[in-house]
């Protein structure tokens, strides 16, 4: 059974009018894989804020599934005033307009042109169904781990350095 985060009305209206730091992670292992990290980069500053930092590109291996493709992948920090079930649907939005058909579910993962996942929102912990922060599986993932910590250094993640 999930446990949902509780918050007051002042915490939700904080989420419309403060600025949050949250941490992004990005990947893509179809067509020109460094470009269309860019243009998701491009679209997050555009509908979602202000890219603070942003990791290089990494080249891994896909995770959880078989493919000939590697991706590429990389992690931004991004300042943003949207709540985290807004940012949820905005990194949805940019995935779609890029042309991903498929969401990962029940731990099925495809081939993708880009995939955005929420990593971090502030400290905020979050455990809905459609949505869990911080990212359940990052620690297992040195594609995002590595990147994470160059933008987020010395981190200690939920017991993990």
């Amino acid at each position: 059974m999930a446990i949902g985060l509780v918050a007051t009305a002042t915490q939700c209206s904080s989420w419309m009018t403060d600025t949050h730091l949250v941490y992004l992670g990005l990947g893509s292992n179809l067509g020109d894989r460094e470009e269309h990290l860019r243009v998701a980069i491009q679209k997050i500053e555009r509908l979602i804020g202000t890219v603070v930092r942003q990791s290089a590109f990494y080249v891994s291996e896909p995770w959880g599934f078989e493919s000939d493709n590697h991706f590429v992948n990389a992690v931004v920090a991004c300042e943003t005033s949207l709540s985290p079930l807004r940012l949820l649907k905005e990194t949805q939005a940019i995935e779609r307009e890029m042309g991903r058909t498929q969401k990962s579910a029940n731990g099925v993962y495809h081939d993708r042109v880009i995939d955005i996942d929420i990593l971090l929102y502030d400290d905020l912990r979050i455990d809905y169904p459609n949505l869990k922060i911080p990212h359940p599986l990052m620690h297992q993932r040195d594609f995002v781990m590595i990147p994470l910590a160059e933008v987020l250094p010395l981190c200690v993640l939920g017991g993990h350095a």
